[in-house]
């Protein structure tokens, strides 16, 4: 029988892991984190983090998945993509999960400088989509730790209480 106790143990683990996660592209850190959380509150049958908290943390999570994803595509977007730079980028992304770290970090910018090139034949404007797919994706690495950090932190200081 599982005791509360290991169930501390393990969400702290779970929390702790999805911390890491947060600045791990191929490993969904807000999603492990919220997890983390959920099992810590359980633990203590929801007397120190609540529902309410749980719902916040629940939205941080989902605006945290949500720049995660969308970053890439909205840097090529900024850096002048076309609608064509901005499918690559996704497609890219899709296309580098297969080759974990490097080809979620390159699969995007590949995928908007291929995609450019094709639409305009223009190296420079595909090579700033490109390099606008990689600064969105580092802005949202920042932001996505930025969210996740929150709500560690809000939890934190809701179980403390």
């Amino acid at each position: 029988m599982v005791t509360n106790e290991w169930m501390l143990y393990g969400g702290t683990a779970l929390a702790v892991v999805g911390l890491v996660g947060l600045f791990l592209p191929a490993l969904p850190g807000a999603i492990f984190l919220l997890a983390g959380i959920v099992v810590v509150a359980w633990a203590d049958q929801f007397t120190r983090i609540g529902p309410g908290m749980l719902a916040l943390i629940g939205l941080l999570t989902l605006a945290a998945a949500v720049v995660d994803y969308a970053a890439s595509a909205l840097g090529a977007k900024t850096a002048g993509a076309t609608r064509w730079g901005v499918l690559g980028a996704l497609l890219g992304a899709i296309v580098g999960l297969p080759f974990g770290v490097p080809g979620i970090i390159i699969g995007p910018a590949v995928g908007a400088v291929a995609a450019e090139f094709i639409r305009e034949r223009n190296l420079r404007q595909a090579a700033r989509a490109g390099l606008g797919t990689v600064a969105g994706f580092l802005l949202g690495m920042v932001g996505k730790a930025v969210l996740g950090f929150t709500a560690a932190g809000l939890a934190l200081l809701d179980y403390l209480k």
